[in-house]
């Protein structure tokens, strides 16, 4: 039984998308991960557009008027709300968060392509990064002075911040690093094309 009439619900979990594909239902599949991490392993099908990347005008133009649902993914699921918002905002409809993302369609057990990549995944680069800076401010603070506890201070002030409004400076900033963009590929992989 094909699905094309059915209207998108505003998610989904990765079991339902995984049926429904299997149903022959129609649909894009968008991942606004890093190139880093969409080579490393992604779901088959899926185009990838990072979300430091994403120009809800072009990719308008580019997609024209789909009557497809476009089911929005990346690692699990923070940075699939923000392309939704912004892509909502520009008036594309249709937008459907797969939850929790690549990483629950893996857990899953659902098939992926898994590419070369040894790039760790963006959040983890993250934790690794607030890591580094907030122990060594910490021993600096211990063994040195004690105003050198104004660095795990204002990290701890970071991952709050992160937490409470999705938006992660270092995140933003770590996509934008050589490593995130492999050579194989360029800056952009299996670029959406309607």
């Amino acid at each position: 039984m094909i699905m094309t009439d059915v209207q998108p619900k505003t998610s989904v979990t990765v079991l339902e998308l995984s049926r429904r594909l299997a149903a022959g239902q129609t649909a894009e599949l968008l991942d606004v991960r890093t190139p880093g991490e969409f080579a490393a392993c992604h779901v088959p099908g899926a185009k990838l557009v990072p979300l430091d990347e994403l120009d809800p005008a072009a990719f308008c133009r580019e997609r024209g008027a789909a009557d497809k649902p476009l089911y929005i993914l990346c690692q699990s699921g923070g940075r699939a709300r923000k392309a939704i918002d912004k892509l909502e905002r520009a008036g594309v409809q249709g937008c459907v968060l797969v939850e929790g993302g690549t990483q629950a369609w893996v857990d899953a057990g659902l098939p992926v392509n898994r590419g070369e990549s040894k790039v760790l995944p963006l959040m983890r680069q993250v934790q690794i990064g607030i890591g580094i800076v907030s122990a060594t401010g910490a021993a600096l603070a211990l063994a040195v002075n004690p105003w050198f506890a104004v660095i795990p201070l204002i990290t701890g002030c970071g991952l709050l911040f992160a937490g409470i409004t999705g938006c992660c400076g270092l995140a933003l900033l770590l996509a934008k690093m050589p490593w995130n963009r492999p050579k194989t590929c360029g800056s952009r992989c299996e670029v959406y094309k309607s």
